[in-house]
């Protein structure tokens, strides 16, 4: 066999591989998540978490330079010769994202792990809405002094990222498998290429950075921090990551990591209940402190500014990566974090 066709044949081997062992989630849980991945991570932050800025973001930059130089370099290659060698640096790179973080889509679910049940009926969805709102309500009140006042949050970016150890620390005397050390979270370099393409933030799989957006409103900046940190621990599904994103700042002894969790949450829900009773959510919208809404309102104006066919082209390509990766709900798998919230929280208060 000539050698251009190797690395190519390796990447049809790994996508089987991948469909394989999606049958074995208890031994991707024992081997990688809770073994091999827990050294490769602790090791990438160790090398990585005190440079100052985002040294993936500064790789992925090579590399599309790179890629283009090469292109243009090559442009008379033979189609055939050029396609080889792209495949080849596509095996290569997909047996390396695998390697260093995206086993953990293969893991057991979190709703497993917890034992928390995943139906819920509509009557439980609103209930637990009712409750997130006199919790929200009670905690805006305490950061404003004013029901009809927005919050803003004082903290800077870099405070943030600092404050947010003491939720995860104290989520994971709770629970050990939720356990962080050795920080890293960076502003991503590329936060103007983020907003245009309608991302809050990501985790870099090859640096185990988490990536945060800048230029996001500053009241849920705490939220969009533990939901990255919470896929550098090991879990890959958005559900489960906005669900322990909101644990751990619910954990937090800062009101504002807590308003942006149940800000967050109760923004999920009412979409949820508007989606299909109309009635039932202008009943529950009322309830709501002024405040809170202008807060969404500032959210809704950022957005805009940014809305174009970009973000829409991203969302519908990263809605197929998600359902490539054991993530059948595409992008709606966020909003799915609901029904981890609505059954964790049935018979409990909401701390």
């Amino acid at each position: 066999m000539k050698r251009k066709y190797i690395l190519p044949l390796l990447l049809l081997v790994q996508i089987v591989f991948l469909k394989i062992i999606a049958f074995f989630p208890e031994t991707v849980e024992r081997l990688y998540s809770n073994g091999l991945y827990v050294w490769i991570s602790r090791c990438s932050r160790t090398v990585l978490g005190s440079i100052p800025f985002s040294v993936g973001d500064v790789i992925y930059g090579i590399i599309i330079t790179y890629g283009v130089v090469w292109f243009y370099k090559n442009r008379k290659m033979p189609w055939k010769e050029k396609l080889w060698k792209t495949l080849s640096f596509i095996s290569v790179a997909y047996f390396i994202f695998h390697f260093l973080w995206a086993f953990n889509y293969y893991r057991v679910p979190l709703f497993e792990k917890m034992q928390i049940q995943r139906e819920y009926s509509d009557a439980d969805l609103i209930a637990f809405t009712e409750k997130l709102i006199v919790k929200t309500n009670t905690i805006h009140q305490a950061i404003t002094k004013d029901r009809t006042q927005k919050v803003i949050n004082p903290y800077t970016q870099d405070s943030i990222f600092k404050l947010t150890q003491n939720g995860f620390d104290k989520l994971a005397q709770q629970y050990p498998i939720f356990q962080y050390s050795v920080p890293s979270q960076k502003k991503s370099l590329i936060s103007l290429p983020l907003t245009y393409m309608g991302f809050g933030g990501y985790l870099n799989p090859f640096t185990n950075e988490a990536q945060v957006n800048d230029k996001l409103p500053m009241y849920g900046f705490p939220n969009v921090v533990c939901h990255e940190m919470a896929h550098q621990i090991g879990f890959g599904s958005e559900s489960e990551c906005n669900f322990i994103g909101f644990m751990a700042c619910m954990k937090n002894d800062n009101l504002y990591f807590q308003y942006a969790a149940l800000t967050s949450a109760l923004r999920y829900c009412m979409s949820n209940i508007g989606m299909k009773n109309e009635k039932e959510f202008n009943r529950l919208k009322v309830k709501i402190n002024p405040g809170i809404l202008e807060n969404y309102k500032e959210s809704e104006r950022f957005w805009e500014q940014y809305d174009t066919v970009i973000d829409k082209a991203f969302h519908a390509f990263y809605d197929q990566y998600l359902k490539s990766n054991q993530q059948e709900d595409g992008i709606d798998s966020y909003s799915k974090f609901v029904d981890l919230l609505v059954n964790y929280y049935e018979n409990k208060e909401i701390q």
